[in-house]
């Protein structure tokens, strides 16, 4: 099976060793990934905001490799606080409401930044589309 690794830039991920998204086959999956924009700015103020900014992020890496939205078939939501539950699923559901993929969220302590809410995981399987 074939291995593809995609960077998104981020200066971490060549300083660590990490990759935002790997590629095996079909298969796609996406990094935790957070709102943190290519200039080094928390973009977003909301859960809201940093939800759809995320997603959007890693739909656009899941086409690069290929993909699409249908073909997105879990989403993993790591939240700094539960409250912001409506936030979030407004958010995914203006992108993944006719998809239907499997969705977590899930409440965490702390994130990498004070201003960052939501971190979000996104696995993917090329001609997964549902009929």
């Amino acid at each position: 099976m074939k291995r593809t690794n995609y960077s998104s830039g981020a200066p971490l991920e060549e300083k660590v060793g990490y990759s935002r998204m790997v590629r095996l086959g079909d298969f796609i999956f996406v990094g935790g990934t957070t709102s943190v924009q290519p200039d080094g700015m928390v973009f977003g103020e909301t859960a809201y905001e940093q939800t759809k900014y995320v997603l959007e992020k890693q739909l656009a890496l899941v086409e690069r490799a290929g993909g699409a939205a249908k073909d997105v078939f879990r989403v993993k939501i790591y939240a700094t606080d539960m409250k912001f539950s409506k936030e979030i699923c407004d958010a995914y559901s203006e992108l993944f409401h006719d998809v239907r993929p499997l969705c977590t969220v899930v409440g965490a302590t702390a994130l990498n930044r004070p201003t960052q809410l939501v971190e979000i995981e996104m696995e993917a399987a090329l001609g997964a589309a549902t009929e």
